[in-house]
């Protein structure tokens, strides 16, 4: 299980650099800084990302509570998103040294 979270942790975070590095080629052309929204680096994965997008976005009746949140999520930076997702992920399936030491019986 712990391998599974720290290739899922990798795996966000190339995909945040991924997307900063977009972003900051994008920010040096335009000569100001470009953000690009967790919704849009989603939907231009494909048509079924873009139809999961849409439907997030729409407001539920089941879900009121969590509306709020992932629609705020949406309009968020998409590299800084993965990031604490990464960092999220790493924490979880981090395992402390031991603390007797390495060379320990």
């Amino acid at each position: 299980m712990r391998f599974l979270l720290r290739f899922a942790s990798f795996m966000a975070l190339v995909a945040g650099v991924l997307v900063a590095s977009v972003d900051a080629i994008q920010s040096v052309s335009a000569s100001q800084p470009v953000l690009t929204p967790l919704a849009t680096a989603l939907a231009a994965g494909g048509p079924s990302t873009q139809s999961l997008v849409q439907t997030l976005e729409t407001p539920h009746a089941n879900g009121a509570f969590l509306d709020p949140v992932v629609r705020w999520s949406l309009q968020q930076p998409a590299f800084a998103f993965f990031l604490l997702i990464a960092l999220v992920l790493w924490v979880i399936g981090y395992k402390r040294p031991s603390v007797a030491g390495r060379f320990s019986a």
